[in-house]
């Protein structure tokens, strides 16, 4: 209500009849139930709706928690043909001093007074804007691993810099599935899955040179790779990290299955050298292990690309021309004109300054046709 007892005057036909309201003092504003502090009364839609109509709606009751004014309320209140008064650009202590809403004040006063409210009513901070305080529900504050912020500012610097572009698509894996039982019981070799697929983004790359490439800043140009070394990100208790198989295009199945076993194992108990996880020319993150089934990774610089690989999911697909119907269910068969296959997904995060979308598309072509026909892996 008025202070040091001064009559308001009159609100508005239609206006809440609450007191006169303050666009640079909410606080003032005296509602039934309200708890909210007055910095925090508006939500931001309704905050930057009345400010787009220049209207101080800080009287109303609002039906947010604490009392907080929604932009639906006042919707509704415009709505129930409710007036407002005008925002007032003056300081607070000239709002509630007067009985009226004083006239508007001329362009150089304006300009004057614009300083005290900013610097009366300071912004929350960026953290906690628009939002109520903290409860007092206890927790722990965890200090970050030098790992942790190393990777926050380096791929805080990739989102910010490098203009990404993402490309799906959708990789059949029962040859490949097939294929690794065929090798465990005739060769006695037993490889994964994420090595089938380093080995298939590998030739990949080969064959589309251009997305096994780096952006050189200095120069504004891209430089081609002559070597295919993919970076695998392992998950360790200090933060991710990307152990890098070398040559990976070169190497045999039984190799690249040894090699990356021996690194995340180093790079868990963080014994890797600095040469086995800084550089590498293509990034591959697979949380299919997790039950993910498709994600977006975020460039590593100076690499172009990193291809982040979901988990197979059982699907329902028309049948194959040579293949009328394959087993699904519980060891049935599918119904006539359909299969069931498990598909994953393979999304690739590319550097806009290195290639385009139908460079993208070129490579996870050829990565898919190595995935569905796995022998060609061992040529």
């Amino acid at each position: 209500g008025p202070e040091g007892g001064q009559q308001a005057a009159p609100p508005p036909a239609g206006a809440p009849a609450t007191g006169p309201p303050s666009a640079s003092q909410p606080a003032g504003v005296e509602v039934a139930g309200r708890t909210v502090p007055g910095e925090h009364l508006l939500m931001p839609a309704a905050s930057h709706l009345a400010k787009s109509k220049g209207i101080d709606v800080t009287a109303l009751a609002g039906s947010g928690r604490g009392g907080r004014i929604t932009k639906g309320d006042v919707l509704q209140a415009l709505a129930r043909g409710t007036a407002f008064p005008a925002l007032a650009p003056a300081a607070p202590a000239q709002v509630a001093a007067g009985a009226a809403l004083p006239a508007p004040a001329a362009p150089a006063q304006a300009i004057a007074a614009s300083p005290a409210v900013s610097s009366s009513v300071p912004p929350p901070p960026l953290a906690v804007a628009g939002l109520p305080p903290t409860t007092e529900a206890p927790g722990e504050d965890v200090k970050a691993s030098t790992m942790r912020k190393v990777i926050a500012k380096r791929l805080t610097q990739s989102k910010a810099g490098v203009p990404h572009y993402f490309v799906s698509a959708e990789c059949e894996l029962d040859a490949i599935l097939e294929f690794r039982k065929r090798l465990a019981k005739e060769q006695g070799v037993k490889v994964s899955v994420n090595d089938l697929i380093i080995k298939s983004a590998s030739l990949a790359l080969r064959d589309v040179p251009e997305m096994n490439a780096s952006f050189n800043p200095s120069t504004g140009l891209a430089e081609l790779n002559e070597t295919v070394d993919v970076s695998v990100a392992v998950a360790t208790p200090g933060g991710l990290i990307t152990p890098i198989v070398t040559n990976a295009d070169k190497r045999g199945l039984s190799d690249i299955t040894a090699t990356v076993r021996e690194l995340a194992g180093r790079a868990r108990e963080g014994k890797l050298q600095p040469h086995e996880f800084q550089g590498g020319t293509f990034s591959v993150s697979n949380l299919g292990m997790f039950g993910v089934a498709e994600f977006s990774a975020v460039v590593n610089p100076p690499q172009a690309v990193i291809m982040a690989v979901g988990g197979g999911v059982r699907q329902v697909l028309p049948a194959l021309k040579n293949q009328p119907n394959s087993e699904g269910g519980e060891g049935g068969k599918a119904p006539p004109g359909v299969r069931v296959a498990t598909v994953m997904t393979a999304r690739v995060s590319c550097d806009r300054r290195v290639g385009d979308e139908a460079l993208a598309g070129l490579f996870l072509q050829s990565f898919k046709n190595y995935m569905a026909a796995p022998e060609r892996l061992l040529l």
